[in-house]
């Protein structure tokens, strides 16, 4: 018999196993040892896999990163005081972005809260409403029936029919001892044995993405119009489907992972200033729309309809909160939007080839005599669909540049991004989970700031799974996408150019050559975009950072330039093709 924290552990992870948890990321302590010994007898029976990290905050990001990918719960163990709180970031983010996280959080027993003694705070709710269930596990309670709410709503099942997926804390109070006696090794090995028979063998499901039901055509009778689809954050198949089943064109953001589809419009951000944009009657929302402030403006015109499909509750949508009408299927999506007027959607196909093409020639190096961000995602994209790593997007810029200069079309690589809060934090973790969740290699492009925020994740322990990634570095030296907002034009005045470069800019000579060796990672520096591509041949194997510098400077004169050239491709492509009929599809 083990001890009563053993005993416990081993239930817990037992009923997480059983819900479908594959991956576990430990962060060492002495209150949440007895969870560290019942997942090291987990992982030598194969039961589950265990990643071990010395930081909570990056151990929690590469849980997420894990849950993002596979669809699958993901948990982490920490220890009592602080060490929880380094988990907000990430828990804020698996809530907003309905992320399966699991919080397992080793806490004092009740007779030692409140009294002063060491690494004890109150835990039980410390994350308040931004998990979807918590439970205060105290010693002796009923295991199985205290987490059975909390796991169902891990699924996103409540006592009232579905709800919003996301992240959930087990607080689990543990008395001494925590350490396991001499003959609990026998005991442990059994049990985890057992364990691997609840493991099952269910294929992980994958990235969330909105629910994709039957699409039809909804017919002559349900009238055309100019209809647009905005497909937002993990909208998935469903919204490239449905543009391409009614004709209709297709707005994806890069982590939409709707871009493959045929009526996918490049560049499509700077077409809504176009004669083109401005023709658009309605809008149909898929997904979370977050990169940009043409859609934004677009949603907020008056004359122009708006709606959203959400097949089942969101966790980021409060209801009455925005314009669009809330459609429950893919029927009533085809009723609002009707089918594609004709020659609607040829326009903006030809419009948007003219403006992918009027963007690659802007960014080429002859032009430009320098790499620029978009040049780099462009390049870091096709890469991606060339050797099919999964790409995972950075906030800030690299996003945004992946948004205007990644082209769609078939092939066009899974991408997965931090968008729940859009936060800079944890993005190396993430991508690290991505790669040890999937199986699969995986380029991150990135900013150097973001880069830097979370470079304590490349630690790794001796004899841990190295995952297969590449982090791309767009390094400008500082906060480049601050250039390109209201307080680049702030810092063009004399009186507030030094206040905007060091509280905005933030500057810094921070060497990651350096910073890499120190964690005993590869780095390689390209100059030039053409550099870049070559270097982006190779296959990702281990670790590695590919740095490519670019200068802020100039930026908004960057992106001005994109936008005329653009909107004037734009034009003469899609002008006379509005006209023509017979095309609509």
């Amino acid at each position: 018999m083990t001890t009563a924290s053993l005993d416990t552990a081993r239930a817990v992870l037992e009923e997480l196993v059983a819900a479908g948890m594959r991956h576990l990321v430990v962060a060492p302590g002495s209150r949440s040892a007895p969870l560290a010994y019942a997942a090291a007898a987990a992982s030598a029976a194969g039961a589950l896999e265990v990643h071990v990290r010395v930081d909570e905050r990056g151990a929690a990001f590469t849980a997420l990163g894990i849950a993002r990918a596979t669809g699958r719960p993901a948990g982490v163990v920490t220890t009592s005081g602080t060490a929880v709180g380094n988990l907000l970031p990430a828990v804020l983010e698996a809530d907003h972005a309905e992320v399966p996280l699991v919080v397992v959080s080793a806490d004092r027993p009740p007779e030692l809260r409140g009294t002063g003694a060491n690494q004890t705070t109150r835990q039980p709710g410390i994350f308040g409403d931004h998990v979807r269930a918590s439970v205060d596990l105290l010693p002796d309670d009923d295991v199985p029936a205290r987490l059975a709410a909390a796991l169902a709503a891990l699924a996103g099942r409540g006592p009232d029919g579905p709800r919003p997926a996301g992240p959930v804390q087990l607080n689990v109070a543990l008395r001494e001892p925590l350490h396991p006696a001499d003959e609990d090794g026998a005991v442990l090995t059994a049990w985890a044995r057992r364990l691997v028979s609840r493991a099952g063998t269910a294929p992980d499901p994958g990235p969330r993405a909105v629910e994709a039901g039957p699409v039809r055509d909804p017919g002559p009778g349900a009238g055309t119009a100019r209809s647009v689809v905005v497909a937002g954050d993990a909208a998935g198949a469903g919204a490239a489907r449905f543009a391409e089943v009614c004709g209709l064109p297709l707005l994806a953001e890069p982590s939409s992972n709707a871009r493959s589809g045929p009526h996918a419009a490049g560049a499509y951000r700077l077409l809504l200033d176009s004669p083109l944009g401005r023709r658009i009657e309605r809008v149909l929302l898929v997904g979370r729309p977050t990169l940009s402030r043409p859609v934004g403006t677009l949603l907020a015109r008056a004359e122009v309809a708006t709606a959203a499909v959400r097949p089942a509750p969101v966790a980021w949508y409060e209801p009455g909160r925005r314009r669009e009408q809330v459609l429950r299927s893919w029927a009533e999506a085809a009723a609002f939007t009707g089918r594609g007027a004709p020659g609607w959607a040829a326009a903006w196909q030809e419009a948007g080839a003219a403006a992918d093409d009027a963007v690659a020639r802007l960014l080429s190096d002859g032009a430009t005599g320098r790499a620029t961000g978009p040049a780099v995602a462009a390049a870091v994209w096709e890469a991606c669909r060339r050797d099919g790593a999964v790409l995972v997007a950075g906030s800030s810029n690299p996003v945004r540049d992946l948004d205007l200069a990644a082209r769609p079309g078939p092939g066009s690589p899974l991408v997965l991004a931090n968008r729940g809060l859009a936060g800079i934090d944890g993005t190396v973790a993430t991508a690290a989970g991505v790669s040890l969740g999937t199986g699969r290699p995986v380029r991150a492009f990135l900013g150097d700031l973001t880069f830097l925020h979370d470079a304590s994740s490349l630690l790794l322990g001796t004899g841990e799974r190295e995952p297969d990634l590449q982090l791309v570095v767009l390094n400008d030296g500082g906060g480049g996408i601050f250039t390109t907002l209201e307080h680049g034009a702030v810092g063009e005045r004399e009186d507030y150019r030094a206040v905007v470069e060091r509280f905005f800019g933030t500057p810094h000579e921070a060497r990651l050559d350096a910073l890499c060796a120190g964690y005993g990672v590869a780095h390689r520096r390209a100059a030039t975009v053409a550099e870049l591509e070559q270097a982006l041949t190779a296959p990702v194997r281990g670790r590695s950072v590919l740095e490519i510098a670019v200068d802020r400077r100039g930026l908004r004169e960057l992106h001005a330039g994109i936008r005329v050239s653009v909107v004037r491709a734009a034009a003469r492509a899609a002008v006379p093709a509005a006209g023509r009929s017979g095309r609509g599809s």
